[in-house]
């Protein structure tokens, strides 16, 4: 099976944009840290040295210190698919970021996205 071409493209590549669509909402980026960190695990200096090291999705998610058990209450639809219901564990977890940055992005109180 081929894999998608999301596990390849570096996390730093997409990063500005995540950023980019929490800032048009007024949101911060320091925002979009804290939501990856709560996730994965990483620390600010983790996630940023991932970020220069142009880290793939895949290797970003399998390196991850510790993934955050309540990743498993995020629900929800992202590019026309559930991801609750999205059985390949990497793309999962890449849409479960999405998911937490459109919350962010939709104006979702940080308690309430960090499963709080």
């Amino acid at each position: 099976m081929t894999k998608h071409n999301i596990y390849t493209m570096s996390v730093a590549s997409v990063y500005p944009l995540y950023v980019t669509k929490a800032e048009k909402k007024g949101r911060r980026k320091t925002e979009v840290d804290e939501i990856i960190r709560w996730l994965t695990g990483y620390s600010q200096e983790e996630l940023e040295a991932q970020l220069e090291k142009q880290t793939d999705f895949e290797n970003f998610f399998a390196e991850a210190p510790k993934l955050n058990p309540l990743r498993a209450l995020i629900k929800g639809v992202v590019c026309g698919v559930r991801v609750e219901d999205i059985e390949e564990p990497t793309m999962q977890e890449i849409r479960y970021l999405d998911k937490l940055i459109d919350e962010l992005a939709k104006g979702k109180a940080m308690d309430k996205i960090l499963r709080k």
